[in-house]
This record gives C-alpha cells, sequence and structure tokens, in this order.
C-alpha cells in the first residue's frame, strides 16, 4: 500500500449532531480536513460528486482551493458523473485546477449511479443519442474529454481571430501528464478490463454490482486482477494505479464507541442487494479496536492487491472527530496493510 487518502461524500444538512449544516460549512470544512490530513502524513482527499442532493456537487472550485492551501496532498475525485459534464469545459476546469496544485490532481470519473433526480442529466442538456444509452453518453463524453486534456484539436480555428491559424484548435489551458491521471470508477469486472484497454486507472469502491458468491474483497481482487492483465496485454508505456474504497471506523474512546459500536454489531459483514435492477455485493465496514481491523485489513484480498486506500469519513462529524479518526488509522491501523506516513 503505497497511498492511503479520505474521501468524503461531503453531507451537509440540519440533522441531530450535524456539524455540517450547510453546503458552505461542507466546503469550508474539507477544505480545513485537507489540511489536517497532509499534516497526519495522510496522502490524499477525495470528494464524491452527487447532483440535486445535499452532498458536494461541483469539485473544480473545492479542489483549487485545496490545492491553493497543501503542498504535497494528492486531491480528486471519487467520482464524477460523466452524464452530467461538458466536456470540454470541464477538459478546461480540471487542466486549470490541475496547474494550482503542481500536478497533483486524481479525477475519478464514471458513469455515475443512481440519483435523486429522475432525468438529472437531460436538466443539465445532456441526453442520449439516437439508439444510446445513458452510460454510452457517459463514455462519450469521456472520449471527447480525455482527448481534450491530450492537446487534441476540438474547434475549427477563425483565421480571423486566430493570428492566421488554421485546422482544429486545442482547448486551453493544458496541464501536462494530466491524461494519465484519470481514474475509471468501474463497478465491475468488465468495465475494468474496458478501462485498462483505453489507458485509465481503476477505482473499485465497495460495492460492486455483480455477485459470483465469493467475499467481496476476493471478487474485487480478481476484478484489479482482470484490470491489470487487460493492462499488460494492452501495452500502455506508463504504470497504472488501483484505489479501494474502505469505510474504516477505528473505536478507541467512548466518543467512538458512541457512533461506531452500533455498526461494529451491524455491519461486519458483506451484503447483497439490488442496485439500477443488477444483484450488488456491498463490501462489510471495518468498526472496532484498532489492533482487530489492522488483522483484517491486512487480510483483505483487494487492499493487498492495491497501491491506494481511499477511506470513507463521516464528514458530518466535522473536522476535529474526523481528523482524529484519520491519525488512528495512520497511527495504529495502516501500518499492517505496509503503508507509511509522508513528510512533507
Amino acid at each position: 500500500m503505497q497511498r492511503i487518502g479520505f474521501l468524503s461524500f461531503g453531507h451537509w444538512g440540519p440533522g441531530q449532531g450535524s456539524r455540517t449544516r450547510s453546503a458552505g460549512d461542507a466546503l469550508l470544512q474539507g477544505i480545513e480536513l485537507a489540511v489536517a490530513a497532509e499534516e497526519l502524513g495522510i496522502d490524499g482527499a477525495f470528494f464524491r460528486v452527487h447532483h440535486f442532493a445535499r452532498q458536494q456537487a461541483s469539485p473544480f472550485p473545492l479542489l483549487a482551493a485545496i490545492a491553493a492551501r497543501t503542498s504535497r496532498l494528492e486531491l480528486g475525485t471519487g467520482v464524477i458523473d460523466m452524464r452530467y459534464e461538458n466536456p470540454l469545459y470541464m477538459a478546461e476546469e480540471a487542466a486549470a485546477t490541475d496547474l494550482i496544485s503542481g500536478g497533483r490532481l486524481q479525477l475519478g470519473i464514471s458513469r455515475g449511479s443512481p440519483e435523486p433526480a429522475r432525468n438529472g442529466a437531460a436538466a443539465f442538456g445532456h441526453v442520449p443519442e439516437p439508439r444510446e444509452t445513458d452510460a454510452d453518453m457517459a463514455r462519450r463524453h469521456t472520449e471527447l474529454f480525455r482527448q481534450a486534456i491530450s492537446g487534441a484539436g476540438v474547434a475549427e480555428a477563425d483565421p480571423r481571430y486566430a493570428g492566421g491559424t488554421r485546422g482544429l484548435l486545442p482547448v486551453q489551458p493544458q496541464s501536462p501528464g494530466l491524461a494519465e491521471r484519470i481514474w475509471w470508477g468501474a463497478g465491475s469486472r468488465k468495465t475494468a478490463v474496458w478501462a485498462a484497454g483505453l489507458g485509465m486507472n481503476l477505482m473499485s469502491s465497495t460495492l460492486l454490482t455483480e455477485d459470483t458468491g465469493v467475499p467481496f474483497d476476493q471478487l474485487q481482487a480478481e476484478q484489479i486482477q482482470l484490470f491489470r492483465d487487460a493492462w499488460a496485454a494492452a501495452g500502455h508505456s506508463h504504470q497504472p494505479r488501483v484505489s479501494v474504497s474502505r469505510s474504516i471506523l477505528p473505536i478507541v474512546d467512548e466518543e467512538d464507541n458512541r457512533y461506531f459500536a452500533g455498526s461494529a454489531l451491524r455491519d461486519s459483514r458483506d451484503q447483497v442487494g439490488v442496485i439500477d435492477g443488477l444483484t450488488a455485493r456491498f463490501g462489510k465496514t471495518y468498526a472496532g479496536a484498532p489492533d482487530l481491523l489492522a488483522q483484517q485489513l491486512a487480510a483483505d484480498a483487494a487492499v493487498q492487491a492495491a497501491d491506494t486506500l481511499l477511506v470513507t469519513v463521516p464528514n458530518q462529524l466535522g473536522v476535529d472527530f474526523n481528523a482524529k479518526m484519520l491519525g488512528n488509522i495512520a497511527r495504529h491501523i495502516a501500518p499492517a496493510i505496509g503503508w507509511s506516513a509522508a513528510r512533507s
């Protein structure tokens, strides 16, 4: 395990005990938690993107603000729903953010997940072409986005206003190396193989939209191996990266026990359910004493197969609590999976 980052869903609302009661709270606390994470030696700050919900929705202003307050931390998304995106505008935003960060952006993208809006992407002006599915549209947007950040020409030049230039113009700015830091959030083995063929890194979450009857970590480890095999077969010139997400809740004091004792009893095994009409297997929550969690994570096949671990954080409990939690993971749990804290 080379890197550990946190993954925040950016929830906000007036619920009981919430310390993020407004969107402003969630955004500003996201920045402060990223700063605290860098001081702890954590390697990355990642944010989920949801639309039409009280969660983080527009990641680039947040990531640019974090970039300006940190110097080493990777910053990224997990994941952006590409059904919603104008690929060229997103290419400009991503490149500008990456330049502000000095090349630290790690951008997770995907077809997206179930959402509150019945047809939210259409409200944003994006509808599938004839005989195209939502997933096809997301992949089409992704292809154009990746072309744009790679410097391909995408708009015909007008010589009158382009200094005599003819042909296709690329979007500006460009950020060298960004194209190799795009991750696809793959929910199945098949999509992981597809992403590898295109040279995108693999971002695998706490669920897979398939179930073969084996434990979640083993199924995910199989997905990772298929990804790595497909990457090698494609002959890409750069090395791939693979991340997995886990809910890790160390219980070290009475406050932790009050919040997480129920999870330790209720969510300590895989779950099988239905999402988008597909049978899905959901990974368990790791909650309990740090030494027990260290043993369990050291035996997690997918954690061992990945190079990056994203720890989901209960962001509504506030910056101080989550910084304490990340510190306990860094000191008492992460060394068991081969990780050591970065030094600024």
